[in-house]
């Protein structure tokens, strides 16, 4: 996300003797000077070396890890941070949090965090209901509603809505429809809902209560051309909760 992020993971990885060659391509000490390395392999060997990192506490190795995040955008990264701040109760989880919320606001892609929102965090029934709380049901939930959904249809928060429904497939159905009903009310979600709703149906680990899904559908506001609309609303109007594949083809 920000330049001192990478410059500080850049630096730590010069002094374990990894350094960046050109786009995805890297040298390492510890290597020949002809065994060169993909980003990938960067982020599989030296993530979890940064959690572990015997001269930093827990915080400045979880930035550290996070600074590896903005300069590999692996999404390696994003597992290995997983599996040392699984637990809600760790300290570091409200740093975490916090991380990725400002990573899923801001312009620059975040494709490894939603990648792994999908099939990491909204997967796992241990960690969905507080890890989607986190990233979205909590701004959307509550006694000031209204407020903070007029805030966020001028805010970057817009953008963190977008890229959390559309990947909310796995999110149990009772977790993410009040939400979803909630943003129904911004125009600017529309698309993102839609897309939300299109994978609860066709994912293999989507969830959706077809009549509720099919009543939030016909208040969307879309193109009548948007690809597989008429395919989506067929299915729900019929009562099919998952994968009916013939009418795909």
């Amino acid at each position: 996300m920000g330049n001192k992020a990478k410059d500080e993971a850049r630096r730590w990885l010069a002094e374990q003797g990894v350094a960046q060659v050109s786009y995805d391509v890297w040298t390492s000490a510890e290597n020949s000077a002809s065994e060169l390395l993909t980003t990938n392999d960067v982020a599989h060997a030296w993530t979890r070396a940064a959690l572990e990192d015997p001269d930093l506490d827990s915080a400045a190795r979880l930035r550290l890890a996070l600074g590896l995040l903005d300069l590999l955008d692996d999404y390696w990264v994003t597992c290995e941070i997983r599996f040392v701040v699984a637990d809600a109760n760790d300290p570091n989880a409200d740093r975490l949090w916090d991380a990725y919320r400002r990573r899923l606001e801001a312009p620059e892609p975040a494709d490894p965090i939603t990648y792994s929102l999908w099939v990491d965090w909204f997967e796992d029934s241990a960690t969905v209901e507080s890890a989607f709380a986190e990233v979205l049901g909590n701004d959307v939930e509550g006694p000031l509603i209204r407020d903070r959904l007029q805030e966020m249809a001028d805010s970057p928060l817009l953008r963190r809505a977008q890229r959390v429904l559309e990947v909310s497939s796995p999110v149990p159905w009772p977790i993410k429809y009040p939400v979803y009903q909630a943003c129904v009310a911004l125009p600017g979600l529309h698309l993102a809902l839609f897309r939300g709703l299109l994978g609860s149906h066709h994912d293999v680990y989507g969830q959706l209560e077809p009549r509720a899904a099919h009543a939030l559908l016909q208040q969307l506001d879309l193109s009548p051309d948007t690809e597989f609309l008429t395919q989506l609303r067929t299915v729900l109007q019929a009562g099919h909760s998952n994968r009916s594949l013939e009418i795909w083809q």
